[in-house]
């Protein structure tokens, strides 16, 4: 068993943090509200930390789950970050999703005292994190994810390596590009079942089979026809994401027209209220006779 500090407990990190716990590993736990980690210690033993760097103290793995490039850095350096606790040999797991650039910032820095390093995004959503079944795509040098690898197995039901630090963030920017294309047309697709008079739950029951068969439809059909957002990945974190996504296509010359269009319909969500909602809420843009 490991020492392992584990550094965000929102709705993904908290589940993570706490089946390492179930497992036995020595963890630590750091979270700027400190009333959320007194209650991940109270469901699950451990210990928490009045800041990061002292979480990492002689932590043989320290992982980080936070909200972007910003509060990524902010956990990571000053006297107060994880790199002034971490010693030679440990490794560093940002399960952040965050830019490639960030990532292999950090890296430098981490190597430059001994520290490895993996970028490692999850993707699955807060029941993935919850049943331990969450996706993850690493970036960083094969002894480093070896090395890391047995510690995200806590929570994973796959975890890929993908090449040198960065390549886990480009990754999950493919993810989220795919994924953001995936959710209009299934909102489109629910809207005119609807329009057209058709049991849109039992439509999709008919189809989710075939070809037109995705997670999002089978997790998030059922949903929207019954115009259920309160929960799921909010509509915030999915811009924050798309963002990065359309940063990067500058970046290496790709177009995404239908990314740049989705991003622009969610910040018509976000104008009506929906900065929470989950990702499924495209629907709510669209006319439904039902809501008339």
């Amino acid at each position: 068993m490991s020492k392992i500090a584990f550094i965000g407990l929102g709705v993904m990190g908290y589940p993570m943090a706490g089946h390492l716990a179930s497992q036995g590993h020595q963890v630590y736990v750091y979270n700027r509200t400190m009333a959320k980690a007194e209650a991940w210690q109270g469901a699950h033993g451990g210990h928490v930390a009045i800041s990061p760097s002292e979480a990492a103290l002689t932590a043989d793995f320290v992982c980080i789950c936070v909200g972007n490039d910003d509060d990524l850095r902010s956990v990571c350096y000053g006297d107060q970050g994880v790199l002034a606790g971490m010693a030679a040999g440990s490794t560093l797991i940002d399960h952040t999703t965050a830019s490639a650039q960030v990532a292999r910032e950090i890296a430098v820095i981490a190597g430059q005292q001994g520290v490895g390093f993996i970028d490692a995004p999850v993707s699955g959503g807060q029941a993935g994190a919850e049943n331990g079944a969450l996706a993850i795509m690493c970036g960083g040098s094969e002894e480093d994810y070896l090395r890391a690898e047995p510690i995200m197995q806590a929570y994973a039901k796959t975890t890929t390596h993908l090449g040198p630090v960065g390549n886990g963030q480009l990754t999950k920017m493919v993810n989220q590009i795919c994924i953001a294309g995936l959710v209009q047309g299934l909102a489109e697709g629910v809207a005119f079942a609807i329009n057209a008079g058709l049991d849109a739950k039992q439509a999709l029951g008919a189809i989710s089979a075939g070809a037109a068969g995705s997670w999002q439809m089978h997790n998030r059909g059922n949903t929207m026809v019954d115009d259920e957002f309160e929960f799921g990945f909010a509509v915030d974190w999915m811009r924050k994401d798309l963002a990065i996504c359309l940063n990067e296509a500058q970046n290496n010359g790709s177009e995404l027209p239908v990314t740049q269009m989705v991003d622009g319909f969610y910040e018509q969500v976000q104008a009506h209220g929906g900065n929470r909602w989950d990702t499924s809420s495209l629907l709510r843009r669209l006319p439904r006779k039902d809501k008339l």
